[in-house]
């Protein structure tokens, strides 16, 4: 095999293994590094009062002064919603894009499995284009254009958050901006008041194998810096049971090649430099192999499809604010990502199928923040980052890409009006050591956004106009037969007209909130998966209008100081048409796995002797290709958990037990045409606090 100039296996491995020791006989070997984050804390202190007509000293009693704050999600001018690491928890979330899930607006793609591929989609505009950061930069993968959710355990998030538009945060990146949405995801990297050090460690085991334990050490090991670790190992065999039809008859099946190995870990530093400026370091490293299900189809089950995943960054963040006007934050950042899949199949001439993809990202990031008066803040932001894709395929590319992004912002804010605007200007070049590239890009995209607060009470009404455009991946362009290097940019515009409101009266219920947006997105120059004669060729082909209403409803309860309620309810309408081809079949028809109706719903409980937590997911039915027919449709479902927590203090430490049952209605469903999701399973945590 030619494995062309520019790629050595040997080579390249070699060079990935100086910085991560293989797993052997799926073996942890890691060494304890350590993460830095500076936690502050400023104790509140009694006023002292000193009379300098008199020797005595007079002490003001301490007043405690309360007010409830309005949500983010309320005042923001683009669609946000949250989930924090309590909620994270009560809901029997696994991983991120578990959490996701229970968001309005979006899809998630899963492919099965405990190990299986999860990507999401928000507002119908595709997994590409929606950016996803981690402790506020985005994760780059130039091969396929999207980022794994489900890599990123429950274990290691204290936060996520989604932004459809943008996020209000003016000190952001150029790159975090480019995308339709942000999936924003934040690590465990705070310690808690008043102590110099904190330890969590969990152990979690469920149906179908599963096992995962992580744990979480931070220590404060100056007045100035904050170390701490984060570590979390999943395996599971994952073959669970699952019904399958076959015309008149349904046969009990199980799911094969579904086990999955995966440990992350990642080390930190946060040290203030003075009190006006900090620097943050991350060392993050990711190393999966699991099984390839592949899709179940007449009896057949069998799969030897196999994929390893190995996946390194480290980068740099430093923060310096000179006085209320000036800001500036400053990113470095190394990408290292490594995929090797092999397939056994008597259809190969020798058996066997492997392909192998290295791919580099070097990445560095400035934006500066001026606050001229307190109702402006304008900023400038510049990108800039290099990518490479290496591979053992014959006759490849090898392509290296320069993308340069920079992002103007203007934001006035005051009581009544929020106004902000956005102009983001990217430039790529592109060169490859075999056949043709992709063309020079240099493209203006506005975005704008407005929030009005017309009365005293907490309701606003929000407007955004966001123009995007989402460039060919890697693999959308070279990737063998399928590749076009022809290709252009799919390009969006998205328009949002919304209203959010939020009550807090006095009594029972403490607080409520209401969203409503409704959109309308123009998605042209549509990058398909188009059939030629003999092979699936990528094209410019599609054109498509998604109009949809996003609604969400939180109620926070608290009928004694000792009991609490969380409830809340999701709900997307979403119209995803067709319009390319007049004359076509599926001309003004839902594209391809699209729900018409999906949303979801959660009542949590808290008490002194037990937590008691609820939520559902549902998606309405929808069909798996543009031919509408019975042989593409897949039912609509529903599927409901429910989780148990109990809370015991002894002396310093916490221990949290919690039971969950997910899908305990063995709820039979698809996301992706034959590839069956899990039915009922069960799960025990314990959490150890000190």
């Amino acid at each position: 095999m030619d494995n062309g100039p520019a790629f050595s296996r040997k080579k390249s491995w070699a060079r990935f293994k100086l910085f991560i020791p293989q797993s052997v006989n799926k073996k942890i070997r890691t060494t304890l590094t350590g993460l830095l984050a500076l936690y502050i804390t400023i104790p509140c202190m009694a006023k002292t009062e000193v009379d300098t007509t008199s020797t005595h000293t007079h002490t003001i009693e301490e007043i405690e002064v309360s007010a409830r704050r309005i949500s983010k999600s309320i005042t923001s001018a683009t669609s946000t919603q949250q989930m924090d690491r309590q909620t994270i928890s009560a809901l029997a979330v696994q991983n991120a894009a578990e959490a996701i899930r229970h968001f309005a607006g979006t899809t998630v793609k899963d492919y099965g499995g405990i190990g299986g591929l999860k990507t999401v989609s928000v507002r119908g505009l595709g997994a590409t284009h929606t950016a996803v950061s981690y402790d506020d930069v985005v994760l780059g993968n130039c091969q396929a254009g999207q980022t794994d959710l489900g890599r990123f355990s429950s274990g290691q998030l204290s936060a996520i958050s989604l932004h459809i538009g943008q996020d209000d945060n003016l000190l952001g990146t150029a790159r975090a901006l480019a995308s339709g949405s942000l999936v924003k995801m934040s690590s465990l990297h705070q310690l808690p008041q008043e102590k110099k050090r904190h330890i969590e460690a969990a152990v979690r085991v469920g149906s179908f194998g599963y096992l995962n334990s992580s744990i979480h050490y931070v220590r404060s090991i100056s007045k100035r810096t904050l170390l701490s670790l984060t570590s979390d190992l999943s395996t599971a065999h994952g073959r669970y049971p699952y019904l399958q039809d076959y015309g008149n008859t349904q046969n009990k099946e199980e799911r094969t090649n579904t086990d999955v190995y995966q440990f992350a870990q990642e080390c930190g530093i946060r040290h203030h430099i003075d009190s006006t400026s900090y620097i943050d370091g991350k060392i993050y490293y990711y190393n999966a192999e699991r099984g390839l299900p592949g899709a179940v189809i007449l009896y057949n089950n069998n799969s030897k499809e196999r994929l390893i995943d190995k996946n390194f960054f480290a980068q740099a963040k430093y923060t310096k604010q000179w006085n209320h006007k000036w800001q500036l934050r400053s990113i470095a950042k190394y990408t290292y990502g490594y995929n090797h899949y092999t397939d056994t199949n008597v259809k190969y001439s020798n058996g066997k199928y492997s392909e192998m993809f290295d791919q580099e990202e070097y990445y560095t990031q400035a934006t500066l923040l001026y606050r001229p008066k307190t109702e402006w803040q304008l900023s400038i932001a510049q990108d800039g980052y290099i990518n490479t894709l290496q591979s053992d395929l014959p006759h490849f590319a090898y392509p290296l890409r320069y993308t340069s992004l920079t992002a103007l912002q203007a934001q006035y804010k005051n009581a009544r009006l929020t106004l902000h605007g956005i102009l983001l200007n990217t430039a790529i070049h592109e060169s490859v050591q075999k056949g043709k590239k992709l063309n020079d890009i240099c493209r203006l995209s506005p975005t704008f956004s407005i929030s009005v607060h017309p009365f005293t009470i907490p309701l606003y009404l929000r407007m955004m106009y966001k123009n995007t455009f989402r460039v060919p991946t890697f693999n959308e362009l070279y990737y063998q037969a399928s590749g076009n290097k022809g290709l252009r940019p799919e390009r969006a515009h998205e328009y949002t007209m919304g209203i959010t409101w939020q009550w807090q009266p006095d009594g029972i219920l403490k607080n409520f909130t209401l969203t409503a947006d409704g959109y309308f997105n123009n998605v042209t120059d549509k990058i398909v998966a188009f059939p030629t004669t003999y092979v699936w060729k990528m094209a410019n082909y599609g054109r498509v209008h998604i109009t949809g209403l996003d609604a969400t409803i939180g109620a926070q309860l608290e009928p004694n100081q000792h009991i609490g309620i969380d409830f809340g309810v999701n709900y997307t309408l979403q119209q995803a048409i067709d319009i390319t081809d007049p004359t076509a079949p599926n001309y003004r028809l839902q594209l391809p796995y699209t729900p018409r109706h999906s949303g979801s719903g959660r009542i949590l409980l808290s008490t002194p002797w037990l937590n008691v937590g609820y939520s559902t997911i549902a998606a309405s039915s929808r069909h798996s290709s543009s031919d509408k027919s019975l042989r593409y449709h897949l039912k609509g479902y529903m599927e409901h958990t429910l989780t148990l927590s109990r809370i015991f203090n002894i002396k310093q430490t916490e221990l949290v037990l919690q039971a969950d049952a997910i899908n305990f209605t063995n709820a039979q469903y698809e996301i992706i045409q034959y590839y069956p999701m899990p039915g009922r399973q069960f799960r025990v945590s314990l959490t150890f606090k000190l």
